[in-house]
């Protein structure tokens, strides 16, 4: 896959998955603005790919407010000319059970998740508008977004809403050849290392590098954050031009395409419902109620 001439910018580049995709980004042939809240981080990934031969330059700062994500696209443009690629994949974790979640614990996860993706969007659809040429914007969303998560009111309502904007993007930047996809990943990072089911493996794996077990891999999706990465630079490139307004699972072994909520089940009456009658007739509909949570491992027995 060859993106030379290609220019992207990864927010939360500075580990876990966003430095994976800048990384495999770079390797493919783009330039990369690396972006993390850490400005050491992200220098650190911007020297790495450099020294690897790729092009890179760091640019930090903690996403969600315009002008972040306005410096972003200008030092893009101001290096390399022209912008073609976003990756929304910055975010924080301020996991409570609702009772106990706070205000500011509410807001912090949207100001990133939900507000640094509209406002670093905004600022590159923008920029590709105005060169006339295409582009690709790729948000990185989470199954806590698709099915909800116990403890992440906060982060699942920001990644749900995230994956609604993306289908709306699609539609609004169609005539301009932008296309606009939602990546869902399932990685061992460090916000996973927080999942009791999950926590072990990612430990073991962080701590010396043991690989993840087969099983965990095929049959849960789930990898390290190289292993995301190619979907990114597939979405990334000219192979993807038909791909739009989709939410695509990657993790481990296994490659997905989530569905879009629709109606699933529906009952009719001349005049409207009542109370009673709905009460009446929701056993018919009710065989169809959908599960909700992230399922948990299963693990083999030995």
């Amino acid at each position: 896959m060859d993106l030379s001439g290609r220019v992207a910018i990864v927010t939360g580049a500075g580990r876990g998955l966003g430095r994976a995709y800048a990384e495999a980004l770079a390797a493919a042939g783009a330039s990369v603005v690396v972006n993390d809240a850490d400005s050491g981080a992200a220098a650190e990934v911007a020297e790495k790919i450099t020294a690897a031969g790729g092009m890179a330059v760091a640019q930090p700062g903690a996403v969600g407010p315009t002008e972040v994500a306005d410096r972003l696209v200008e030092r893009a443009v101001a290096e390399y000319g022209r912008l073609d690629v976003l990756v929304t994949n910055a975010g924080i974790l301020r996991d409570r059970m609702l009772w106990n979640m706070s205000d500011e614990e509410f807001d912090d996860v949207l100001q990133v998740h939900l507000r640094g993706t509209f406002t670093c969007v905004r600022a590159a659809v923008r920029q590709m508008r105005a060169q006339g040429s295409g582009g690709r914007i790729i948000a990185v969303g989470s199954p806590a977004g698709q099915r909800g998560n116990v403890g992440q009111t906060n982060y699942s309502a920001a990644k749900a809403a995230v994956v609604g904007m993306v289908r709306t993007w699609s539609m609004e930047c169609a005539r301009a050849g932008i296309t606009v996809n939602a990546v869902i990943p399932v990685a061992a990072t460090a916000m996973t290392a927080t999942i009791p089911a999950f926590a072990p493996y990612v430990s073991a794996w962080q701590a010396d590098g043991t690989p993840l077990p087969g099983w965990l891999r095929a049959a849960e999706g789930f990898g390290v954050p190289e292993d995301a990465a190619g979907l990114v630079v597939f979405l990334a490139s000219a192979r993807s031009d038909h791909v739009t307004g989709q939410a695509i699972g990657i993790g481990g072994d296994k490659l997905s395409l989530w569905s879009h909520p629709q109606e699933i089940a529906a009952a009719y009456r001349a005049g409207g419902w009542s109370a009673d009658e709905i009460a009446e007739t929701w056993p018919a509909l009710g065989r169809w109620n959908q599960p909700v949570g992230i399922p948990a491992p299963e693990v083999p027995h030995q």
